[in-house]
């Protein structure tokens, strides 16, 4: 998968914006807050809908202006086409190859990216929540059903949990209401648990691929799903529907006195361990941006299994933050395979590690003021 062509308008501080790809590597290279990041986050949001930096889509949109546009001329093995994003104050409207999409599902996957910034070092010692959210990005890039089912879950999760506060206020009586959303509940969230579940031994496979060569085979690298609920397999989903029906069951009367729902997909986790040992409570900082890197670069290979194509690598001045080598074995990782962005502020530390020729972007206030092929 390629990225040839990026084109951007009023988005944050680009007015108008066109830029043509050719190689595998291209740098983004300018002091900061000039718009590098800017530039990555455009090609995050063209195939994601939504940005990894804010939930409010109005500070996406340049300032004075009623809608951003981006636009990814993206390329497959069997085919090439222009996927369009539209940003506006009522919301966002998306095309693939001209034809607007009227489900979310039919554009998110069109194209794939992972994007490596300095906070996803935090990704093993940062909050539960963080590492939810990766889970749900990176599954629903490559499978458009899981998308589907979260989004259903989270809208029945939220209702739940507000007739579950009515019901403490006696606003509300009807118990039997409570027991339809329960099921509905259950119902996606099982197959969001499943899929998962499956993601997370896939990620653990390649993670651990990579992590024993940086080691040099001398750490094993497990990734554990932690999970509010506990089926007698992972692999049945009438059994993991069960479980979850049974655990919801025990913990009703806290329900009830709490106003929240309390077992489920959004209270999961993930742990990651290392010969053994925990690495979130053990590991020394090392270890954990050793087992971050190597969660990040397992979803080039994971991303290739599930979908044949190797994914666009997103990097935000993320080298800075790596010792010599760890930023060399990211560099040997996506060398000829995947196509790069990398933003950075200087070339001294790449210069004697980089064996492919950089395409360099000259970026200045919200503009591309020069390229180096």
């Amino acid at each position: 998968m390629r990225l040839n062509e990026l084109t951007i308008k009023n988005f944050r501080n680009y007015e108008n914006q066109s830029l043509t790809f050719s190689g595998n590597l291209i740098l983004f290279l300018g002091e900061n807050a000039q718009g590098k990041t800017n530039l990555l986050e455009s090609i995050y949001v063209a195939a994601m809908t939504r940005s990894h930096r804010t939930n409010n889509e109005q500070e996406l949109i340049r300032w004075d202006q009623a809608q951003a546009y981006i636009c990814a001329a993206i390329e497959k093995k069997h085919a090439a086409f222009p996927l369009e994003l539209y940003l506006t104050k009522k919301g966002r409207k998306t095309k693939v190859n001209h034809i607007e999409q009227k489900k979310l599902s039919s554009y998110v996957g069109q194209l794939n990216v992972i994007l490596f910034a300095p906070e996803d070092l935090s990704l093993v010692k940062g909050s539960p929540q963080l590492r939810r959210k990766f889970l749900d990005m990176e599954i629903g890039q490559i499978d458009s059903i899981y998308l589907y089912d979260l989004v259903s879950y989270q809208k029945v999760l939220k209702q739940r949990n507000h007739y579950l506060k009515q019901l403490a206020e006696k606003k509300a009586t009807d118990v039997l209401y409570l027991d339809i959303l329960t099921n509905q509940l259950v119902d996606y969230g099982a197959k969001v648990l499943m899929t998962r579940h499956h993601f997370v031994e896939r990620l653990e496979y390649w993670a651990n691929e990579l992590h024993q060569t940086i080691s040099q085979k001398k750490e094993e690298l497990k990734i554990q799903y932690v999970s509010t609920i506990e089926p007698k397999t992972w692999q049945d989903l009438s059994e993991v529907r069960s479980a979850f029906e049974k655990t919801l069951k025990n913990v009703q009367q806290k329900e009830r006195f709490r106003q929240v729902t309390l077992a489920g997909p959004h209270r999961d986790d993930l742990r990651f361990f290392i010969n053994g040992k925990d690495v979130q409570t053990y590991g020394s900082q090392g270890q954990q941006r050793t087992t971050a890197l190597s969660v990040k670069l397992a979803e080039i290979d994971l991303i290739k299994e599930e979908t044949d194509e190797y994914p666009l690598l997103l990097l935000d001045d993320v080298m800075s933050e790596l010792d010599d080598s760890r930023q060399l074995h990211l560099l040997e990782a996506i060398e000829g395979k995947v196509q790069t962005f990398l933003t950075t502020t200087t070339l001294e530390h790449l210069k004697e590690k980089m064996t492919l020729e950089p395409e360099i972007y000259y970026v200045h206030q919200g503009k591309i003021e020069g390229k180096k092929v």
